[in-house]
C-alpha cells in the first residue's frame, strides 16, 4: 500500500513539473516543443476561446480513442492517469496563476530552464513505469502500420508539431521549438541516468575471496566470478563483477583499498539494467 501511494504521489509530482513548464515557459512564448502540450499551444492560437489545459484534455481523449481503434487497449492505467493529470494541472495553473506575458525577454533561457524542469518531471514519471501518453500513441500507430521505430516516430511527430508552430508563430519561434525538442530528449536521458545510478564494478585482486565475502555478506549484493589469465605471465586470476549503487560502491572501494592496495578496479556507468532484482523485463 505504501509503495502504491508513493508511486501515485511521484506520478503526480512528475506531471506537475511538466505542467509548470507548459504554463510558465512554453505557452507565454508560443513554444510548441512537441507532444500534446505543443499541439494544444498551436490549437489555442487558432481557437483562443478554449484554454490550453482543456485542449490537452480533448486531444488526449481523441488520441486514446485512436489508440484503442488502431492498437487495442495497450496503454496501461498509469499512462492514462498521468496524461490526464498533466492536462488537469495545466488547466488548474491557468485558473489559479494566470500569466499573460513571458517571464522575461530572453526566450532561450526560459526554454532551457523550462525544459530542464519538464525533463525532471518526465524522468520521475518514466521511473514509475508510466508515460504522459500523447504523441507516444501516434508513434505506436506509425510503428505498427508504417514500420517506423518508436523513438524515431516520436521524434517525427514532435518535429511536425514544431514545424506547425513555425508556420503560425514565425521562424524564430519555430527554431526555438526545434531546439526545445532536441533539448528535452537529451535532458530526459540525463535525468533517467541519475535515477539509475548503479555502476558495474570489475575487480581483480589477490584477496578476491575476502572481497567476494564482503560483497555478498556486508553489502547484500550478488556477484559473478570469472577466471582469467594475465597477458604477461599467464598467471590465473579471479575477476569479480558486480552491480552497486553509489553508496555501496564507496564502501567497497574503501574495503578493497584496506585489503589490497594493488587491486585493479574498473567502474562503468550503466544506462539500463534489466532482470534479477533490478528493473523488470516486462
Amino acid at each position: 500500500m505504501t509503495k502504491k501511494l508513493f508511486t501515485f504521489l511521484m506520478m503526480n509530482l512528475g506531471a506537475f513539473f511538466v505542467a509548470v513548464n507548459v504554463h510558465f515557459f512554453l505557452s507565454p512564448n508560443s513554444l510548441a516543443t512537441g507532444g500534446v502540450s505543443g499541439m494544444s499551444i498551436v490549437l489555442n492560437s487558432l481557437f483562443q476561446g478554449i484554454s490550453i489545459g482543456l485542449f490537452m484534455i480533448l486531444v488526449n481523449i481523441v488520441l486514446f480513442i485512436l489508440g484503442v481503434i488502431f492498437l487495442g487497449f495497450q496503454f496501461g492505467t498509469k499512462t492514462i492517469y498521468t496524461s490526464f493529470a498533466l492536462s488537469g494541472y495545466v488547466w488548474l495553473l491557468e485558473l489559479v496563476a494566470p500569466i499573460s506575458a513571458p517571464l522575461s525577454d530572453d526566450i532561450l533561457i526560459q526554454l532551457i530552464i523550462g525544459q530542464c524542469i519538464a525533463a525532471i518531471g518526465m524522468g520521475i514519471v518514466f521511473h514509475q513505469r508510466a508515460s504522459t501518453g500523447g504523441t507516444d500513441i501516434i508513434a505506436m500507430i506509425l510503428n505498427k502500420y508504417i514500420k517506423i521505430e518508436i523513438g524515431r516516430a516520436v521524434l517525427f511527430s514532435d518535429l511536425a508539431v514544431a514545424l506547425s508552430s513555425s508556420l503560425l508563430f514565425g521562424p524564430q519561434a519555430g527554431m526555438y521549438a526545434f531546439f526545445g525538442v532536441i533539448l528535452n530528449g537529451l535532458m530526459i536521458d540525463y535525468t533517467l541516468q541519475q535515477f539509475n545510478a548503479n555502476k558495474e564494478v570489475v575487480i581483480i585482486s589477490q584477496k578476491s575471496a575476502l572481497i567476494r565475502m564482503f560483497i555478498v555478506g556486508e553489502l547484500g549484493r550478488g556477484a559473478t566470478i570469472h577466471t582469467a589469465k594475465g597477458a604477461f605471465n599467464y598467471e590465473q586470476k579471479e575477476v569479480i563483477t558486480t552491480i552497486l549503487g553509489r553508496k555501496d560502491l564507496s564502501r567497497l572501494k574503501n574495503f578493497v583499498g584496506k585489503q589490497d592496495e594493488k587491486a585493479f578496479i574498473t567502474v562503468h556507468n550503466m544506462n539500463e539494467i534489466l532482470g534479477q532484482n533490478f528493473k523488470r523485463l516486462a
